[in-house]
């Protein structure tokens, strides 16, 4: 009996009664214009689900109603794009009207038929209830009275599992919604994706060159040293300070451009970072790298940034070459350091992570690890 009764006690039950009330109130208001043509609103619904935005309407209100408090019912909440998640929208709401309707008149003659039997257990008059009208009054009518409630929290419970299950079939997402969804949700790890990489090479490289530059500093105890060290401190937070306003500003506004972002046109500000710290580096830039496109030319900046980065951090400062090459159809970007104890095997780490899959997503190809004694980053980008 607990079992039974438990469904009568969750609030779900009684909002899902809610929606099914819902569209009897525009079959009320027609009744009392034309009660003779009870099937004209049942008509007036299919102009109206093909409508794009009822679909939406629909999908909110299911999830409002229906299944309140879950995480993912599973309802489309975005207005229809086919002609096939109309005609759905179309036959969701005929269907919805059906449902209404049983529970509505279960609503409202199992309550009467219940009243009635107990009338006639006291010998009244229940000519509202035909099958009552010419039977004999008698006390044990009293007895089937919980009947009719009892069947009217079953039909409650069960229509209202009806309705929900026949939203979740004609108002879920077609394989078209669901492609869209997947694909706005694949662009929404990416730029999660590239906000972490953004971060992660610019931050990470302002502190390495800022812990480096005091670490050298403090070693040697020359106040000129020390003086040029406070400098490119002082240069590198400023340039991490605007890398962190352009992130933070893609976090604001989903629309901003990033052509703000740096690019390999600035690449001396990184090299000149470098040899502030200690590092000695051989840089050689050939071709046309300012005619290099944009998106190549901003994810070239952040190889070679994290590449240095990881110089300075894992090698110190040691000899550093440098090349950049801008071909036809490919930019060449290599680093290479000599080989030193603290890095003992090829991939390690976040940022040469970072470095593969900036290269894989521009159709290139980024390699990482030990070479001829030397510890080499080496990424070519297609520049088509």
């Amino acid at each position: 009996m607990g079992r039974f009764l438990r469904p009568l006690l969750r609030g779900t039950t009684y909002t899902r009664l809610v929606h099914l009330w819902v569209p009897m109130l525009l079959l009320s208001i027609w009744m009392f214009i034309d009660s003779s043509k009870p099937w004209v609103p049942a008509l007036m619904l299919v102009p109206v689900g093909l409508i794009p935005a009822v679909r939406r309407g629909e999908g909110v209100q299911a999830e409002l109603l229906l299944t309140p408090g879950e995480r993912d019912p599973g309802f489309s909440v975005s207005p229809a794009t086919a002609w096939r998640d109309r005609l759905r929208t179309v036959l969701w709401l005929e269907a919805r009207m059906v449902l209404g309707g049983v529970t509505a008149v279960a609503c409202v003659w199992l309550p009467v038929l219940a009243l009635e039997l107990v009338a006639a257990a006291r010998g009244r008059a229940h000519d509202d209830v035909p099958v009552l009208a010419d039977a004999a009054p008698h006390w044990w009518y009293a007895l089937l009275a919980p009947l009719p409630l009892l069947t009217l929290g079953a039909v409650v419970v069960g229509m209202g599992e009806a309705v929900t299950a026949v939203a979740r079939w004609l108002l879920g997402p077609s394989a078209g919604e669901r492609l869209a969804a997947l694909e706005e949700r694949t662009e929404q790890l990416l730029e999660r994706n590239r906000i972490a990489r953004e971060l992660h090479d610019s931050i990470g490289h302002a502190l390495t060159v800022a812990v480096v530059q005091a670490g050298a500093a403090r070693a040697t105890g020359d106040p000129e040293f020390t003086d040029r060290a406070l400098g490119a401190i002082e240069e590198t937070g400023r340039a991490a300070l605007e890398d962190l306003e352009r992130v933070l500003g893609v976090l604001r506004e989903a629309e901003r451009p990033v052509s703000g972002r740096p690019t390999l046109a600035e690449a001396d500000r990184l090299l000149e970072s470098a040899r502030t710290s200690g590092a000695n580096v051989d840089a050689e830039v050939t071709g046309a790298v300012e005619a290099v496109p944009g998106p190549v030319s901003r994810e070239g900046y952040r190889i070679l940034q994290e590449a240095l980065t990881n110089v300075l951090r894992h090698a110190g400062a040691v000899p550093v070459r440098v090349r950049v090459h801008a071909a036809a159809d490919v930019l060449t970007l290599e680093v290479r350091n000599p080989l030193t104890a603290a890095v003992t095997g090829p991939g390690r780490g976040s940022g040469l992570r970072g470095i593969r899959e900036r290269a894989a997503l521009l159709g290139g190809h980024a390699s990482t690890g030990p070479d001829a004694g030397d510890w080499q980053v080496r990424a070519e980008l297609p520049l088509s």
